[in-house]
């Protein structure tokens, strides 16, 4: 069995946008809005040039967001049980 690190895969930030269905303003909103969220990669020091992230660091991200949503949910379920 392998012992390397997963290989690691870009997202542009117009894909970014669709799987989040979020306009351009949208995802830059979330960004500045929440500084966990993964930091891009640009590929040139042009304002036209490309924006990536990686797919693994966004991933992460999302589990965190969901496991952070499932904690408060249960923190909720039990404050009312009692």
């Amino acid at each position: 069995m392998p012992t390397h690190a997963p290989k690691k895969y870009l997202i542009s930030h117009a894909s970014l946008q669709h799987c989040f269905d979020k306009s351009r303003s949208g995802l830059e909103k979330l960004r500045e809005s929440d500084p966990s969220f993964p930091r891009p990669i640009k590929f040139g020091p042009s304002k036209q040039a490309g924006v990536y992230f990686v797919v693994a660091e966004v991933e992460a991200w999302l589990e965190s967001k969901i496991s952070e949503r499932d904690g408060v949910t249960r923190a909720l379920s039990e404050r009312d049980e009692q």
